[in-house]
């Protein structure tokens, strides 16, 4: 292909791109000015086609913002130093815009119940989750939930393994979703919702949300009681706990946030 026919190409394909991302410019604040009330809040970890190539998780991203402000609880969205008109949710207005390079978040969590979305699910968002941890940890024990919301979160795939039985399905997956693209981080992701129907058998698709997890045991007491909930048919108990009425922390997995949308409409 000559030199005038590549820039056709590539002016071809600028112009074909859907309308996602481009958020107005906007203020990115510091993570210790934000505070946080109500006992809800999301928060959204580097939600852009910097790592999401083919924006497999707007949709469900999007449906999560809904349910956050219909809800009425606070939205946070991470963001790194990478382009910021790359991030593509629609609701470009979230109670703030924090900076983050990783997915940490660097402020207190006081709300008991966290629902997180974004990516990707072995790197950012892992660290996101485990800074949930540790501010929980800082606090006087009660009941935590964290809900993630399946349809919104990538992953690299990282926690397949060769030897798992569903291997064979997740590598043609990925082979096809990645046909003619670019190697590297770009574009081989897949969603948490898309690895859960290669999986397709619920108890190998607890297993694998077991690997998963963010370590729980590093931050909080062994005290709490620890529950991992898949779309409120499987309840699996991961720590007993201590005593009679031990504390709860829940980790809930749903396919997508669009089912309680429709209860709440």
């Amino acid at each position: 292909m000559n030199l005038k026919r590549r820039w056709l190409a590539v002016l071809v394909s600028l112009v074909a791109l859907p309308a996602w991302g481009m958020c107005p410019r906007h203020d990115v604040v510091e993570p210790g000015r934000v505070r946080v009330s109500g006992n809800e809040m999301l928060i959204v970890t580097h939600s852009s086609s910097n790592d999401d190539g083919r924006a497999a998780t707007k949709i469900g991203l999007d449906e999560a913002i809904r349910f956050a402000r219909k809800r009425g609880m606070a939205r946070i969205y991470l963001q790194d130093e990478r382009p910021a008109e790359n991030y593509f949710m629609d609701d470009c207005a979230p109670d703030h815009w924090v900076y983050s390079q990783g997915g940490e978040i660097g402020f207190e969590v006081t709300p008991a119940h966290v629902f997180s979305v974004g990516g990707h699910l072995e790197e950012c968002l892992s660290h996101t989750l485990h800074g949930v941890l540790d501010s929980w940890a800082r606090q006087p024990q009660r009941d935590h939930s964290i809900t993630l919301f399946m349809d919104a979160i990538f992953s690299n795939g990282k926690a397949f393994d060769e030897s798992d039985p569903y291997y064979p399905d997740y590598a043609r997956f990925m082979n096809i979703v990645t046909y003619g693209r670019a190697g590297g981080e770009h574009f081989p992701k897949l969603t948490l919702l898309e690895t859960m129907g290669i999986i397709i058998r619920e108890p190998q698709q607890i297993e694998y949300l077991k690997r998963v997890l963010p370590h729980y045991e590093r931050s909080l007491s062994p005290d709490y009681r620890v529950l991992l909930n898949l779309n409120d048919v499987r309840v699996v108990v991961l720590q007993a706990g201590r005593g009679a009425r031990p504390p709860v922390l829940r980790f809930n997995f749903y396919d997508s946030a669009l089912p309680s949308l429709a209860m709440q409409d």
